[in-house]
């Protein structure tokens, strides 16, 4: 029997009492910044939304990274709708002072946060208004709504490298990693030249790893995280609507000016443009020491990983290298297929046509956020987001309403 209602508190853990299907609540999938920010977002306009968060606790995937993670976006432009970060955080907030602070938000907020419930597929409701959610302990949950704010990094991906289940050495993603301790002294390959591959080579290095190579299949643009006092972010604010050859060509020269040339090092500047790659979804480097510790010889730039021989990690160059361990920061899927990929919102890759307030066409009340990463920051556009989903859901149920 389906069930539309969860209880009002915010730790509760699972749905109670029954309420009228004129009464159905915005379901919100998933307990991190983009859920929250649009739950307390849709509450402010006085709609009713739930959100459902598989694990025990708020803030889920933040609590799972390595530890000495920091934002690369700034305290001021990161924030979430109706509470701003303390300013005890710092300019570049740490890791636990997000989970702290995606703690205070929901409880700020009054915000009903149910625990321990994963949605397992999404379909429309058989009366034809909203959504049936069918989650964990045969839950039927029936909305007026759905947000799914799932994440962008979900699923870790390790790719299916030849060789690589008989690998003698450690073999580990970059979601397991969380500081240098267990490599000090180690021979270590990390795989990925991505934020999170450059920031684990370089927390290895200051943590005693003997050596540390770095895998690179396509050279990243690097950008500083501040220049003069300038972060990157507002750069990424005031270029984010500029046409991509204009900002390509400023980034160009910004580079030149402000990052030393690693090409003998093994990391050449990349022909194409700053802009041109993050609209294929690489997003620029945020240097927290990679290019010191590249320039220094700490950090080894070589070819990308083809396959495993035993004790041996073949390069796309032909050599072999030994490491004592190998830690693969390459990236994560949305996972976003068996929820519901039958529903013709997904692109090919499995990632949502539709973001923010916008929904695809035979999904009316169907949307999306966090599933970008933009220059501007993550952050800041889900909050951004937040405020034009509550928007449309909000436009949509007075229509609703009108015509009933």
């Amino acid at each position: 029997m389906a069930d539309s209602t969860t209880p009002r508190a915010h730790r509760a853990e699972h749905p109670a009492t029954k309420r009228p299907a004129d009464d159905r609540p915005v379901y919100v999938v998933g307990g991190g910044p983009g859920g929250l920010a649009t739950a307390a977002a849709l509450r402010a306009r006085g709609v009713r939304a739930v959100v459902l968060e598989k694990s025990d606790r708020v803030g889920a995937s933040w609590r799972a990274h390595y530890d000495r993670l920091r934002l690369h976006t700034t305290r001021r432009l990161s924030g979430l709708p109706g509470l701003a970060m303390p300013r005890s955080f710092g300019r570049w907030v740490a890791r636990d002072d997000v989970v702290r602070y995606l703690e205070k938000y929901a409880d700020y907020h009054e915000l009903e946060v149910v625990t321990g419930v994963e949605v397992s597929r999404l379909e429309r409701a058989p009366d034809g208004a909203g959504w049936l959610l069918r989650a964990t302990g045969g839950r039927e949950l029936t909305g007026s709504a759905v947000v799914i704010a799932t994440g962008y990094n979900h699923t870790p991906r390790l790719p299916d490298w030849p060789g690589h289940e008989a690998y003698t050495g450690d073999l580990l993603h970059a979601s397991a990693y969380r500081d240098p301790a267990p490599y000090a002294g180690k021979d270590v390959l990390v795989v990925g030249v991505g934020n999170t591959g450059a920031e684990i080579a370089v927390d290895l290095v200051e943590g005693g790893a003997a050596r540390v190579r770095l895998a690179v299949r396509t050279a990243p643009h690097i950008l500083r995280r501040t220049t003069a006092g300038w972060p990157a972010q507002r750069s990424g604010i005031l270029c984010r609507r500029l046409p991509v050859p204009v900002v390509d060509r400023l980034a160009r020269v910004i580079a030149r000016v402000s990052v030393p040339d690693l090409a003998a090092q093994g990391l050449p500047r990349p022909r194409a443009g700053l802009y041109s790659r993050v609209r294929q979804g690489a997003i620029p480097v945020q240097d927290v020491g990679l290019i010191d510790a590249v320039r220094a010889g700490r950090v080894e730039p070589v070819a990308a990983v083809e396959s495993f021989e035993q004790d041996k990690v073949v390069l796309a160059d032909g050599s072999r290298v030994g490491p004592d361990a190998v830690i693969a920061a390459t990236g994560y899927h949305r996972a976003l297929e068996p929820l519901l990929g039958h529903l013709g919102v997904l692109d090919a890759r499995g990632h949502p046509l539709t973001h923010g307030p916008r929904t695809a066409p035979g999904a009316p009340d169907l949307y999306f956020t966090g599933f970008t990463n933009p220059i501007s920051g993550m952050l800041r556009e889900l909050a951004r987001d937040a405020g034009r989903i509550a928007a449309a859901v909000a436009k949509a149920q007075a229509r609703a309403g009108a015509r009933g």
